[in-house]
């Protein structure tokens, strides 16, 4: 099978690389040819680390290498079964590159867009057959992360969702199938793991070090809010709580804070930049040792991811099942939230989250009615 992917940066070509690692052809190309032949190297890199790590061999790194073919003009996509986009995140600018993709490419190939927070019924519209058209969001880094959200658009045939599923799986992929909502099922759920976060913060009940040594600590998850936060960067973080906001309707859980906001607006973007919510000049902060505290920031946030994952499984977002995994797998929790909420009781979810509005009265609060059916 030929693949086409569209646009080279780190997820286009992790794309690539891993597609050409399942036996498939794969020819690459970006609007900026220097970016293209970057990205060459970036993969011949990345299978030597293979190698390095004893995952590899020279032999496969060459052959893997040889699948993969640099082409200057979108018409050479045209004997491709598959073709990926991977560009900016512009609904305007993605649009018009599937037009443009629909006339050159022959009636049976696939058209498949990364967006991680665009409407893929949108992207598909812009096509005279849409039926073909599907989201397909992989998670960085691509060769490593095995999420990936199989996103169909209301207009897309469902006869494609269980081949693109096999595909996938023959890519060493797990894949989840998320509705075209806003955030799609990870960026959805996450978003209490950092605006409530913040809130803590922002109220004063505990420092960034505390609240994640909280999630770290007695959670089990592998990097707290605000560590996290600051690896992604907050000029990724910030517009991701921004865009689902609005996309929302202004929906309060996801509102976003001023406190972030003022982050990103200085250009404090978190570890790329040298300082965010911490100062990566200076020693880390220490952690408070109050078990109290501690416990009751540890559930507060769970209890929020749960009431998030229980109102995604009430809207028919995804599966129970893929809720979980795409949560476990997508941002690496110990475990899924919907499992946790079994574990700890519905009923104690449930009086957790009518404490927390009927101490605040916002509707950012409230009980999914979906964790209350669950009971």
């Amino acid at each position: 099978m030929k693949i086409g992917i569209v646009g080279t940066g780190t997820m286009g070509a992790g794309i690539a690389q891993v597609a050409a690692q399942a036996g498939h052809e794969v020819f690459l190309y970006d609007a900026q040819p220097q970016v293209g032949q970057q990205a060459l190297a970036r993969i011949d890199q990345s299978l030597q680390k293979e190698v390095e790590k004893g995952r590899s061999n020279p032999t496969a790194v060459m052959a893997t290498m040889q699948r993969i073919a640099w082409v200057d003009q979108l018409e050479k996509f045209r004997p491709c079964d598959w073709v990926i986009e991977a560009i900016v995140e512009d609904l305007t600018i993605k649009q018009e590159l599937f037009s443009r993709l629909e006339k050159v490419v022959n009636p049976s190939c696939l058209l498949a867009t990364n967006t991680s927070s665009l409407s893929v019924s949108a992207i598909a519209a812009s096509c005279e057959r849409p039926e073909r058209v599907l989201g397909m969001h992989f998670f960085n880094p691509v060769p490593l992360m095995q999420l990936v959200e199989v996103i169909p658009a209301i207009q897309t045939n469902e006869q494609w969702l269980d081949w693109v599923k096999e595909e996938l799986e023959r890519w060493g992929k797990m894949p989840v199938v998320a509705k075209d909502t806003p955030g799609f099922i990870v960026n959805r759920i996450a978003r209490p793991y950092y605006t409530e976060a913040i809130r803590i913060l922002d109220e004063g009940i505990a420092d960034c070090a505390t609240i994640d040594a909280a999630m770290t600590s007695l959670g089990g998850f592998r990097m707290g809010p605000f560590q996290l936060m600051d690896f992604i960067g907050h000029d990724v973080n910030f517009r991701v709580t921004e865009s689902l906001y609005q996309s929302c309707y202004q929906e309060p859980r996801y509102r976003p804070s001023f406190s972030q906001k003022r982050l990103f607006e200085a250009g404090y973007w978190g570890k790329k930049t040298g300082r965010g919510f911490y100062d990566y000049s200076r020693e880390m902060p220490k952690a408070s040792t109050d078990e109290v505290l501690l416990q009751q920031v540890f559930e507060r946030i769970l209890m929020m991811l749960i009431n998030e994952a229980a109102d995604a499984l009430h809207w028919n977002i995804a599966s129970r099942e893929d809720i979980d995994l795409a949560m476990m797998k997508g941002m690496n929790f110990p475990k899924g939230p919907l499992e946790w909420a079994e574990k700890w009781s519905i009923a104690h979810c449930v009086q957790s989250m009518d404490d927390l509005f009927a101490y605040y009265h916002e509707e950012r609060y409230r009980c999914s009615a979906g964790l209350r059916r669950m009971k």
